[in-house]
């Protein structure tokens, strides 16, 4: 009898094995979606079901990813601009669900374009608001106005060339999460084509310049409308430098064969599309729900790109001793100087000098020997200056004149008028010069 295989994914017989098995995919779709039913919230007995309510509605119904995971990043930097992929089964579904169009300047232009009998009366009844990028920015700067316009719309569109601006204009209301980040599309008029095909170049135009005249800006109605249905039906792809991305592929109350289709055709754009050396950069392809466990569907047998990746026992020391950054040496030295002064100022110089080993440190510590020395000579000169014999005089005679003054007023008081101590003193200096000539 022969083993049992305890691979956790089956590859293609023939061909390459950088594809997908598509009887995997149905595997995985069929035991995912079984397992999220048996979850999903049952409706309640006796409930009422609301007939204003979409058939294709899928507010209610549990997501499905696909999840990439890579060899290394798959881009250095967090873009909040969103790529789009096409599925054969459209993720937004609902023919119900409002929508903002965001613009560029002039919004009138674009207001009229969905007014407009080219454009499809279905879809313009769904856009319910037009609003151009300097109206947003005048009418929606407080936090509270954009939580207000959050709430009002189920679906946020913005021309391609402005999405990039609105970060700092929408801020972290609407770019905290991916739920209600703008969905880009493009507005703008189709550029014209040479006789080989290629498009032609427009004439550049800087900040404040405007376009010369007769230029469309906008395109037709039937060109925005289409981009507008292909953009919705599309599934977004939000990049970030990580080596994990999730990608929504379906709702759990699909057809597995649905599911399986759209798992596929993701995959396969997104690994050509945004994958470093697309098949070889990936480690693995797995399906879940919001809160199940990861499905594989196709995981790779190496887990790098290239053997140069892999490094012997040896270089893996010489890689993470050389990674001893500055700042740590810095640290060291800062703390064996520390040390010795600690050490100079106790007295215990000897004793600390056994211990040391860097001879950064030893510098240290005879330029700070040498300044405690000059800071002794100038406090023992300083103490030698201050001792004056003129301070000792001063200080005699203001006590001798203190007691003269406790004297006199120890004597009775007697009718001439008192005389004070220093016109004696001149008196007496008088008689002595007097006796002297």
């Amino acid at each position: 009898m022969a083993p049992k295989s305890t691979a956790l994914t089956t590859k293609v017989d023939n061909g390459s094995p950088y594809q997908l098995n598509s009887e995997q995919i149905q595997i995985a779709s069929r035991s995912l979606l079984k397992h999220l039913g048996e979850e999903a919230p049952a409706p309640e007995e006796g409930a009422k079901r609301n007939l204003l309510d979409d058939d294709d509605d899928n507010s209610d119904a549990l997501p499905i990813w696909l999840t990439l995971t890579t060899k290394k990043h798959i881009t250095d930097t967090k873009r909040l601009k969103p790529g789009k992929i096409e599925v054969p089964h459209p993720i937004n579904t609902s023919k119900s669900s409002s929508i903002l169009l965001i613009t560029a300047d002039p919004q009138r232009t674009y207001k009229d374009i969905v007014a407009s009998p080219a454009f499809p009366a279905e879809l313009s009844q769904r856009v319910a608001r037009v609003i151009g990028l300097s109206k947003l920015k005048l009418k929606f700067k407080t936090y509270e106005a954009q939580r207000k316009l959050r709430s009002e719309y189920d679906i946020i569109l913005a021309d391609d060339r402005i999405i990039t601006q609105l970060p700092k204009v929408l801020g972290k209301t609407f770019y905290g999460t991916t739920k209600h980040r703008p969905i880009p599309v493009n507005l703008a008029a189709a550029r014209e084509r040479d006789a080989d095909g290629k498009t032609i170049k427009a004439a550049p135009v800087g900040p404040g310049v405007k376009p010369p005249k007769g230029t469309p800006q906008a395109g037709t109605a039937k060109a925005i409308s289409s981009e507008i249905q292909s953009s919705l039906a599309a599934t977004l792809v939000y990049l970030s430098p990580s080596t994990c991305t999730s990608v929504k592929v379906g709702y759990h109350n699909w057809d597995p064969t649905h599911v399986a289709q759209n798992i596929e055709a993701v995959a396969t754009a997104l690994i050509e599309k945004y994958v470093p050396k697309q098949w070889r950069g990936v480690r693995g392809v797995h399906v879940k729900g919001a809160s199940t466990m990861a499905l594989p569907i196709w995981l790779a047998d190496e887990l790098w790109v290239d053997e140069g990746d892999v490094l012997d026992e040896e270089q893996v020391k010489v890689v993470e001793e050389a990674n001893i950054s500055k700042k740590r040496k810095r640290k060291l030295l800062s703390e064996a100087a520390n040390g010795e002064t600690l050490a100079l100022e106790n007295g215990d110089v000897e004793g600390k000098k056994k211990k040391r080993k860097a001879p950064v440190a030893d510098s240290l510590g005879d330029e700070v020997a040498a300044e405690n020395k000059k800071d002794k000579k100038a406090k023992k000169t300083k103490l030698a200056e201050s001792n004056d014999d003129r301070l000792d005089a001063e200080i005699a005679a203001r006590k001798a004149m203190l007691k003269k003054q406790k004297e006199e007023a120890a004597l009775p008081a007697g009718d001439e008028v008192p005389i004070s101590t220093k016109t004696k003193e001149r008196k007496e200096k008088k008689k002595n010069k007097a006796i002297s000539s």
